[in-house]
């Protein structure tokens, strides 16, 4: 009966898709919107990047199998229903009919098993990780996908989304070098809006897809992602309408207040719910202090969280209290974190044997901070300033976007800012950064630190693996508690980011994926 039930939620969902179009006519349709951009990505090649910027700007021009609700439900996108077998071991996608790319060539079943048998099997460390567990893919026509898994893994119908699986055009990348091929130049997606332009520094420009397989849709002639590095100036743009929409950490969050009170602009936290944001310290264990974790306890102690949620992000993020966020279903919320306490920092650091000089500094280190703008300029500068008053000092260390990737990907750093996304569940967006097999220099987004523990290994995978709800929830909370012990990194906050849209752009945040999705039904109301 379940599996019947997650059939018809396909199909129901691939009517709503029809209802949505057929209501086009009841929209304003037409006109450009002005995206803020920040900070300018370093490709706009969905299989080979996914930090933020590319997601917003991206994800118009490619698109997954399914995309998903604010309650973390599949929704029907490039497959309009699917089934699961009672097994959990096979999954079958029926593809949307009339599809085309947008240079015209038809998108097939070819191209989604090209795409995760060996496009992003190669270039998406996230991915990879998820496709390692099939078996085989079948294709019985060029609107059926059958995917038979190794064993269960409970979260898989969670891995379509777009960021997570991306579908690549077979055609254009099949049996080439993917790094370099020269469709990157000019990214060729299924999306509603077709790649036009990009003038680096100042704009991405995507226009509407006339060929878009959702008839009516999109409603928008084009879109304009406006670069612009200035925080000041992305905020007086937002406040004079000359952007129209802000995300992520867009807008220094200290001005939050006044945003709201402005009744011009609309204000939601909604649509990072399947993303789960997290940001933590990732500590180089392969030399240093940071391979003693006495030391990576003492930072913990030494960062008061509700600080930096109450006065560096004004309420818009949560003190975390372990590797899992509160937002997923297995968080354990009475994890016995680090709490704030200088003292403790202190004593740790004496029983390390690193003892006060002169002028009261204990050791070293370097900080790369997170290149997203002031607010994690804000970040950097108070954990500077945190771990300075237990005798640390700290280095700031910047850099732009993509070399920031680079540094954190190849293991150059010796303590960096970062934030990951959760993906819904440990088993998608958290187990990566801890599963010693995950351990991959220069691809983002794997186990940086080099962090080794074959209990968390063994837990970590166990949990993966096992399909009962009770038993999954022992093992999470059995890794969480050797997790907090090792403080393999220091948890900062759970993100609630905020999206600001000018009153008059409608439909910007319709789904758990929020800025990332394709705007096919985003309108401007006149």
């Amino acid at each position: 009966m379940k599996r019947s039930m997650k059939l018809l939620k396909g199909v129901l969902g691939g009517v709503a898709l029809l209802m949505a179009s057929a209501q086009a006519q009841a929209q304003t349709a037409g006109g450009s919107i002005n995206v803020i951009l920040n900070p300018e990505p370093p490709t706009l090649i969905y299989a080979l990047n996914q930090q933020t910027p590319t997601q917003i700007a991206a994800g118009k021009i490619y698109e997954g199998l399914l995309t998903y609700d604010f309650d973390l439900n599949p929704q029907p996108s490039l497959a309009k229903s699917w089934e699961v077998s009672p097994d959990g071991l096979s999954y079958t996608f029926q593809l949307q009919e009339g599809v085309k790319w947008h240079d015209g060539e038809p998108f097939t079943a070819e191209d989604v098993r090209f795409s995760l048998q060996e496009m992003l099997a190669d270039t998406h460390s996230r991915a990879r990780a998820n496709l390692s567990r099939i078996e085989s893919i079948d294709l019985p026509d060029e609107h059926t996908i059958v995917i038979t898994l190794k064993e269960p893994f409970a979260p898989f119908i969670n891995t379509f989304e777009v960021s997570s699986a991306p579908m690549m055009p077979a055609h254009l990348y099949k049996g080439t070098d993917y790094r370099s091929n020269p469709a990157n130049q000019k990214p060729i997606g299924t999306g509603p809006f077709k790649f036009n332009e990009w003038q680096r520094g100042r704009f991405v420009h995507v226009v509407r897809n006339d060929d878009y397989w959702q008839e009516g849709l999109p409603y928008l002639d084009s879109i304009y992602f406006q670069v612009i590095p200035d925080a000041a100036s992305r905020l007086v743009a937002l406040e004079n309408g000359s952007v129209q929409v802000a995300s992520f950490g867009d807008i220094d969050f200290a001005f939050l207040p006044q945003l709201q009170a402005n009744p011009q602009l609309d204000i939601t936290n909604k649509g990072y719910e399947f993303a789960g944001p997290q940001a933590f310290i990732e500590l180089n264990h392969r030399d240093g202090p940071s391979a003693d974790k006495r030391f990576r306890q003492a930072v913990q102690y030494a960062i008061d969280r509700d600080f930096i949620a109450k006065r560096i992000f004004f309420g818009a993020a949560r003190p975390a209290t372990g590797p899992i966020s509160s937002v997923t279903k297995y968080h354990v919320a009475d994890a016995a974190s680090h709490d704030y306490d200088p003292e403790k920092a202190i004593a740790l650091l004496d029983d390390m044997g690193l003892t006060p000089d002169a002028n009261g500094k204990r050791a070293t280190v370097k900080l790369l901070g997170l290149p997203y703008g002031d607010t994690w300029n804000k970040v950097s500068e108070y954990i500077k300033n945190s771990l300075s008053k237990v005798g640390v000092e700290v280095i700031l260390e910047s850099t732009d976007a993509g070399n920031w990737a680079s540094r954190y990907s190849n293991w150059d750093f010796e303590m960096v800012v970062a934030y990951l996304y959760q993906y819904s569940d440990p088993a998608l967006g958290v187990d990566r950064t801890y599963l010693s097999d995950n351990i991959r220099q220069g691809i983002y987004g794997t186990n940086a630190s080099g962090y080794q523990n074959p209990e968390v290994d063994r837990l970590f995978k166990a949990a993966a693996v096992e399909n009962d709800t009770a038993k999954r929830k022992a093992l999470y909370e059995e890794v969480t508690a050797i997790l907090v012990e090792d403080a393999p990194s220091a948890w900062l906050v759970e993100l609630s980011f905020p999206t600001i849209t000018n009153k008059s752009v409608k439909n910007v945040t319709t789904s758990a994926i929020g800025v990332a999705e394709t705007f096919a039904t985003t309108y401007i109301e006149k």
